[in-house]
């Protein structure tokens, strides 16, 4: 939706609101997310970014149960589920020795 205020300026915030019913509180959060994210966010970047140097380190064999592994014994808190989210959003594949 801002996509398309960002394309047709001319429209106006306002109208394009009203017409679509959506609140303008809603609009000014959606764009206040785009220029700083939230803390989840960030929390994803930077474990997304040590899930990656745990792959690499292993030789691109481990899967999520061992990064996850790894990352706990690191101590580095972090749930399984979200390990297995974050190596899907990268897409690296652990490779199989079979």
């Amino acid at each position: 939706m801002t996509g398309l205020l960002d394309e047709h300026p001319h429209l106006g915030v306002e109208p394009v609101l009203r017409e679509l019913r959506i609140p303008s509180s809603t609009y000014y959060r959606w764009r206040q997310a785009e220029k700083e994210p939230c803390e989840r966010r960030r929390r994803d970047a930077e474990l997304t970014d040590r899930i990656r140097k745990v792959h690499d380190e292993s030789g691109g064999i481990y899967g999520s149960p061992r990064v996850h592994a790894v990352l706990q014994r690191e101590g580095t808190r972090v749930g399984r589920k979200r390990v297995e989210r974050l190596r899907r959003w990268q897409q690296p594949v652990a490779s199989s020795s079979r």
